[in-house]
């Protein structure tokens, strides 16, 4: 149910990203989502890419500060209530949402979140009982 996100600390500075991407372009790994936040001295860059297990092994080549952890990726239901879909059973479960982000692809079609939550085991098995459909592993392959 869950996939691989990591997540980056880069200096807040011009072309940080644009190395880390060039790095990743490279070695052929695809982003698949991507969230950036920043403060004064440095960024949090999240990322879900087409083959985790390789981009640690070069992200740990080039010395890069990062961190691996599960997240759930699922579909937004097509309707209008579709994010409620989502928060209103994990609020109920009193599972914590600590951030939340969409994929760069699938334009024009259902969009996929990333859910960063407190407890992903058991908020996938609550939203499995909504019928929130898990993208999981195929994600990687979009």
């Amino acid at each position: 149910m869950t996939i691989k996100q990591i997540s980056i600390q880069l200096e807040n500075v011009p072309g940080s990203l644009a190395r880390l991407v060039d790095i990743l372009e490279k070695e052929d790994i695809s982003t698949k989502a991507i969230s950036a936040a920043s403060t004064a001295e440095s960024s949090t860059v999240r990322l879900v890419v087409n083959d985790p297990d390789r981009a640690e092994k070069v992200l740990e080549t080039f010395g890069f500060n990062f961190e691996v952890e599960p997240v759930l990726a699922v579909e937004v239901p097509c309707h209008p209530a579709g994010m409620n879909a989502i928060v209103k059973p994990l609020m109920a479960a009193d599972i914590n949402i600590h951030y939340i982000y969409t994929t760069i692809e699938r334009i024009g079609k259902e969009t996929i979140l990333i859910l960063g939550v407190d407890n992903h085991e058991e908020a996938a098995e609550i939203l499995k009982e909504h019928w929130i459909n898990f993208v999981g592993e195929q994600i990687y392959n979009l």
